[in-house]
């Protein structure tokens, strides 16, 4: 369990991305201005959309970060 909050490179590597800032940046470039839930989005897979949902449902502590990506996929 986190002692802290989880940041956004950890949500990407626990998500099987690319933690790099340059790689999170060209993720969220790539994205950017989706609609709709973020774990709807077309782009996961089903066990990534399936831990997002997981996560916000249960408000776990990944909820803060998620919802940080999803402001910034939604951002335009």
């Amino acid at each position: 369990m986190f002692t802290q909050q989880p940041t956004m490179q950890e949500l990407f590597v626990q998500l099987g991305l690319d933690s790099s800032q340059d790689a999170i940046q060209a993720f969220i470039d790539k994205h950017k201005g989706m609609s709709g839930h973020i774990e709807e989005a077309p782009f996961w897979t089903q066990a990534q959309a399936e831990f997002i949902k997981g996560a916000l449902a249960e408000d776990a502590e990944w909820a803060e970060v998620i919802d940080q990506l999803n402001a910034e996929l939604h951002h335009q």
